[in-house]
């Protein structure tokens, strides 16, 4: 069965992915809890004197231990107190992108004053939390975000709410409070869209290539994390993997990691509320496409493939889950590669069923450098799964996980990140939290 898409239902996609592809300085999660501290900071009109900050596990998890950018520093406290001093909520993701040596100095004086507080919130189910309360001079404000690194639920002052999805606000300045119902999609549906619609309609895909292919480069001139991509180009490695486009491949997209683990000022192209998903989303596919001189038209609709394939996952797994986010976003670079590997459908069926039934399982614990390290296992097995597909060899129905239905594999993959996995989510973080 092929899909036929109306004009309409083209916009309606293509609005699901403006809404998940969008550019980002830092990991996701201190950069929403920036936000959230600057959306409270102009609620309250001046700058906070205490900061205290509610957030789920996954939240707390995730901003432990990564760079914030433009610091030097790592975790929650110095990202707060920049999105006090110098965030804009309007920035949405690049909330921090004014942040200079003096604003990273007064935070430090912020921190040292003891005046700002991480709590975990207890007794929520929903993963993405963030609970943000500010006070200044006897005045108070709060705003909340729930199931979206930008979605505000919640901003009130001094107990006066302002806006709120349950209530219609009469602040001009709010937020709509009408939720956007995502399209309903399926793998199908996602090639048929991939491969039919207008060119001219898909070609916002190509800022996420600027985007993401600079922050590798960029990379490659700097000592970021652990260094994996510029490991991937050094004699050493070569002695021991050659020269291959899968070793560029791997290394051009850990580049683009370590640095946005690291806390580079580097702005990426994010997905579905990820950053390194947006990379593993862009960069492999990019590389290949460039290795076969593929054409505009392949390399645009190979990266819509990639993109939108990562999030149909995603609407099922989750923001948030104990779930690294490469095997999806993987997932989604193997079908653009099978693609410009001149693959058609059951190609990419094929190259989807062999990713989950490789990765499935690999947990997320925590941003932070070694990242990279799963995004090269990640983008390694999309590269030879997309080979497997191509040679006709998939992982069969009496394997494992693996059903015949592709969108059922994916459904087993996502019940078992978000659902299956939860114990697991917990005794990370036990993990983690306990450590001295």
């Amino acid at each position: 069965m092929n899909y036929t898409f109306t004009p309409e239902e083209r916009k309606e996609i293509i609005a699901l992915m403006n809404r998940e592809i969008i550019p980002a300085i830092g990991c996701t999660e201190p950069i929403a809890v920036a936000l959230c501290v600057a959306k409270a900071t102009e609620t309250l009109g001046c700058r906070p004197e205490r900061i205290e900050a509610r957030l789920s596990a996954n939240v707390l998890k995730n901003a432990m231990g990564v760079g914030i950018p433009g610091t030097g520093m790592t975790g929650l406290p110095i990202a707060m107190a920049l999105g006090a001093i110098v965030g804009k909520s309007e920035y949405e993701l690049e909330v921090l992108k004014d942040a200079n040596e003096a604003a990273v100095e007064e935070g430090k004086k912020m921190i040292d004053a003891k005046c700002i507080d991480v709590d975990l919130k207890y007794n929520i189910t929903e993963k993405l939390y963030i609970e943000i309360e500010v006070f200044a001079g006897g005045a108070s404000a709060m705003a909340i975000i729930a199931g979206g690194h930008t979605r505000f639920v919640h901003v009130s002052r001094c107990g006066e709410t302002l806006f709120s999805l349950d209530t219609v606000s009469t602040n001009d300045n709010a937020a709509s409070t009408t939720e956007v119902k995502d399209p309903e999609l399926n793998l199908k549906r996602v090639w048929d869209f991939a491969m039919t619609a207008p060119l001219e309609e898909l070609s916002f895909i190509l800022e996420a290539k600027r985007l993401n292919m600079n922050a590798a480069e960029e990379s490659l001139k700097g000592e970021y994390g652990h260094a994996i991509g510029k490991l991937f180009r050094s004699e050493s490695e070569r002695n021991v993997m050659g020269d291959t486009l899968h070793c560029q491949i791997v290394g051009m997209t850990t580049a683009a990691c370590d640095a946005r683990m690291a806390g580079a000022m580097i702005p990426v192209m994010s997905n579905s509320g990820s950053g390194n998903q947006g990379l593993t989303s862009t960069v492999p596919v990019v590389v290949y496409a460039q290795q076969i001189g593929a054409s505009e038209e392949q390399m645009i609709r190979s990266l819509i493939l990639s993109h939108l394939t990562v999030i149909y996952i995603k609407q099922s797994l989750g923001r948030l889950s104990a779930l690294c986010g490469c095997v999806v976003a993987a997932t989604g670079s193997s079908c653009g590669i099978t693609y410009l590997m001149g693959g058609g459908y059951e190609e990419v069926t094929r190259a989807v069923k062999n990713m989950i039934a490789n990765l499935t399982g690999m947990i997320c614990d925590g941003a932070k450098p070694s990242c990279a390290m799963k995004c090269a296992s990640g983008v390694s097995t999309a590269v030879v799964s997309a080979l497997m597909a191509m040679n006709s060899r998939c992982v069969k129905s009496v394997e494992g996980i693996i059903d015949d239905d592709v969108d059922k594999s994916i459904r087993n993959l996502t019940d078992i990140g978000r659902d299956a996995m939860v114990h697991t989510d917990a005794m990370i973080l036990r993990i983690m939290t306990s450590k001295q």
